[in-house]
C-alpha cells in the first residue's frame, strides 16, 4: 500500500505548513534571488550593463558576423533587422536553438527598426550587389538610396550607438553613413582594410612559415584593388620585413617580386573566393566580431579601419580611408600616423582623390 505524502514542515518551528504558508515562503525565497546570478560558484549581483548589438542585413555576411559574435560571446543581446520577414525569423530561430551550446545571449529579430533600440553598436551589412556590367558609381548610387532608408531609423532608435559599416564599397558608404547620421566621426567606422590586413599577414606567414599572429603588417587606404601595403613598417618579431627577407639570402629583385606577388594575392583573394563559392563570409565575420569586441570591451586595440582622414598625413579633404586606429568604448580613440614612404603616400593620396571624385556625384539629401 502506497505511503501517504507528508505535508511540508517549517524547519525552524517544526510546525506543519498549510499550502498557503508553503506558497508564501516559496515566493518569498524567489523574490530574494531576483537580480542575482545563480550560476554555480558565481552567486552575487549581476551586471546591469547589457551590451547590445544590431546587425542590419541577414545575408551571408550579416549572418557570419552574427554567428561569430555569438560564438565569441561579444554581446548580451543581438538584434537582427532585414526586409524579408520569413528569412529573418528563420535565421533568428536557427540561432536561438543553439542556446545550449553558447554563452547566454538574448536574440531578437524584426523588420521594424524599433527592435534595435538602445544598441551600443550597429553593424550594417545590407547593400545592393553589383550587377554584371554595372559601373561602381551606379552601385554606389543604389546603396546610397538604401542607406538613406536605414541610417535615420538606426539613429532614431539608438542615438548613442557606434555605427560599423561593412557594406561595399565600404569607404564611400562609411562617409555616407557619417553624413546622413550626423554622428561625430569617431562613432562612424568602416570595416575597411581590417580583413585585407589579415589576408596580408596570413600570406606572409605562409611564405615565411611563421604564425600570422607574429607578422605585424598593415594594409591601409582604400579597401580592395587600390589598397596600400605598408612594406616599410612591416615587422617580423621586431625585425623589418624587407631586412628579414634579405637575411634569407634573397637578392633585391627576388624580395621585390615576393612583395608584389603577396599584395596581388591579397587583392585577388575576394575575387577567387567569390568565383569558387559565390560570396565571402567567414573571414569578414571574424574580422567584424574582432572590431566589435575591441569597441565594446574597451580593449584599445589597433585595427586598420576606415576613419575620417581629414587632418591626418596632410589630408584636408573629408574622406574615409583605412588607417591604424585605436578602438574602444565610443569608437575611434585615436589614429596612429605611421611614417609613409614616398611611394606609399603617393598611392594613399591617389585614393583620397578617387574618394573625392565619387563623393562629388552623391545625393545625400534625406
Amino acid at each position: 500500500m502506497a505511503e501517504k505524502a507528508q505535508a511540508p514542515v517549517d524547519t525552524k518551528s517544526g510546525k506543519t505548513l498549510t499550502v498557503a504558508d508553503f506558497r508564501s515562503k516559496l515566493f518569498a525565497a524567489l523574490d530574494q534571488t531576483k537580480g542575482r546570478d545563480l550560476a554555480v560558484g558565481n552567486v552575487g549581483p549581476s551586471s546591469s550593463a547589457v551590451r547590445k548589438v544590431t546587425v542590419v542585413g541577414v545575408g551571408n555576411v550579416g549572418m557570419a558576423c552574427a554567428q561569430t559574435m555569438l560564438t565569441e560571446g561579444v554581446c548580451d543581446e543581438l538584434a537582427l533587422v532585414d526586409v524579408i520577414p520569413d528569412k529573418l525569423k528563420g535565421e533568428m530561430l536557427d540561432l536561438q536553438h543553439a542556446a545550449a551550446f553558447l554563452p547566454r545571449v538574448k536574440i531578437v529579430a524584426d523588420s521594424d527598426y524599433a527592435i534595435s533600440a538602445n544598441s551600443d553598436l550597429c553593424v550594417i551589412t545590407a547593400g545592393a550587389r553589383q550587377r554584371e556590367g554595372e559601373s561602381r558609381l551606379s552601385l554606389v548610387g543604389r546603396n546610397v538610396q538604401l542607406f538613406k532608408a536605414i541610417i535615420p531609423k538606426l539613429v532614431n532608435a539608438s542615438p548613442n550607438a557606434v555605427l560599423l559599416v561593412v557594406s561595399n564599397p565600404v569607404d564611400i558608404l562609411t562617409y555616407v553613413a557619417w553624413k546622413i547620421s550626423g554622428f561625430p566621426a569617431h562613432r562612424v567606422i568602416g570595416s575597411g582594410t581590417n580583413l585585407d590586413s589579415s589576408r596580408f599577414r596570413f600570406l606572409l606567414g605562409q611564405i615565411l612559415d611563421i604564425n600570422a599572429h607574429n607578422v605585424h603588417a598593415y594594409i591601409v587606404g582604400e579597401h580592395g584593388d587600390n589598397s596600400v601595403p605598408l612594406w616599410s613598417s612591416a615587422m617580423i618579431a621586431g625585425v623589418p620585413l624587407v631586412k628579414y627577407l634579405k637575411d634569407q639570402s634573397l637578392d633585391t629583385s627576388a624580395v621585390e617580386e615576393i612583395l608584389e606577388n603577396v599584395h596581388r594575392q591579397v587583392v585577388q583573394s575576394a575575387y577567387e573566393i567569390i568565383k569558387l563559392k559565390g560570396y565571402t563570409s567567414w573571414a569578414i565575420g571574424y574580422s567584424v566580431s574582432g572590431l566589435v569586441k575591441s569597441i565594446l570591451r574597451n580593449q584599445h586595440r589597433i585595427h586598420p579601419v576606415s576613419v575620417l582622414c581629414k587632418g591626418l598625413h596632410g589630408i584636408k579633404e573629408e574622406v574615409f580611408l583605412s588607417l591604424p586606429a585605436k578602438l574602444g568604448l565610443g569608437g575611434v580613440m585615436g589614429v596612429v600616423q605611421q611614417t609613409l614612404e614616398p611611394k606609399e603616400k603617393e598611392k594613399f593620396i591617389q585614393a583620397v582623390k578617387t574618394m573625392q571624385d565619387i563623393q562629388k556625384h552623391l545625393d545625400l539629401k534625406v
